[in-house]
């Protein structure tokens, strides 16, 4: 390489970084206390001002608090550290297979028809059903945006949320979901729990339908390889999809477990 391409490869370089900097100087800085939430609301709003949010999302999002419940709940998910054993009983597994196994008779026709259309069988949906809200009875009481927002502010993952907030947004402004929409600690809503970014991509109507909830369940896990009539235990084809539904792997193989077991009969402490 000549000294004439190097000096210019290197001004380029200098250049992109400089760029590099100079963006992350003009984004909203994350903070780790609620005394740096509302001037990095009014940073983020302008923010998202130019990119094409619209003023019935920038509004709800003024409104949003700073979750201190959401930030006690994200430095202590202790359950994910657990045995399996530990985790099948803290979440109530054997009451989960039990309904499980009655909700796929009474709603037979419901799970065929997604079964048809997806290739996702009963078990696994009806074992996220369970351990996402017990069935639709515990699906949270925190307001949505408020919690993704501290998520996105706060330093911990604040890519990973503010990802999550421009969604939240998107489905505001459409009508999908309000300032007032109450879901989970970091801000999951629905009878299965959908993050914005997956409502966005897999949303089937609203998710506090069970149907719609569970279509759209079977939808992100056919969208992550899911294969009509392969295995989804762990080493089996589909367990990749379940994986991609919630990264702790004592839920993952909890969910393959219960799914199996309602699919096949049987109570939590069948056989594995």
């Amino acid at each position: 390489m000549t000294k004439g391409r190097t000096v210019a490869t290197a001004m380029i370089g200098a250049t992109a970084l400089l760029l590099s900097l100079m963006q992350a100087a003009d984004a909203a800085q994350c903070g780790s206390s609620p005394a740096g939430f509302e001037a990095w609301k009014r940073e983020f709003s302008e923010e998202a001002r130019a990119k094409g949010i619209g003023q019935t999302a920038i509004s709800a999002l003024m409104q949003a608090h700073y979750a201190s419940a959401t930030i006690a709940a994200d430095r202590g998910q202790r359950s994910f550290s657990l045995s399996l054993d530990q985790f099948l009983a803290k979440r109530g597994a054997t009451t989960i297979v039990a309904r499980g196994r009655s909700l796929k008779q009474s709603q037979a026709a419901l799970f065929a028809s997604i079964q048809q259309r997806y290739g996702v069988p009963p078990g696994p949906l009806i074992a996220i059903w369970g351990m996402e809200t017990g069935f639709g009875s515990q699906r949270g009481n925190q307001n949505m945006l408020s919690s993704i927002a501290t998520l996105a502010y706060d330093c911990r993952r604040p890519e990973f949320f503010t990802d999550q907030l421009y969604a939240a947004l998107k489905l505001i402004d459409r009508g999908a979901l309000s300032g007032a929409t109450r879901g989970s600690m970091h801000g999951e809503v629905g009878q299965t729990q959908f993050m914005p970014k997956n409502i966005l991509a897999y949303g089937t109507g609203n998710l506090d339908v069970a149907a719609n909830a569970l279509n759209s369940t079977a939808n992100f896990l056919k969208a992550h390889g899911w294969r009509a009539g392969a295995g989804y235990q762990p080493g089996e084809p589909n367990f990749a999809a379940i994986e991609a539904w919630n990264a702790a792997g004592v839920y993952q193989k909890a969910i393959a477990l219960m799914g199996r077991q309602i699919d096949e009969g049987g109570g939590a402490s069948a056989a594995r």
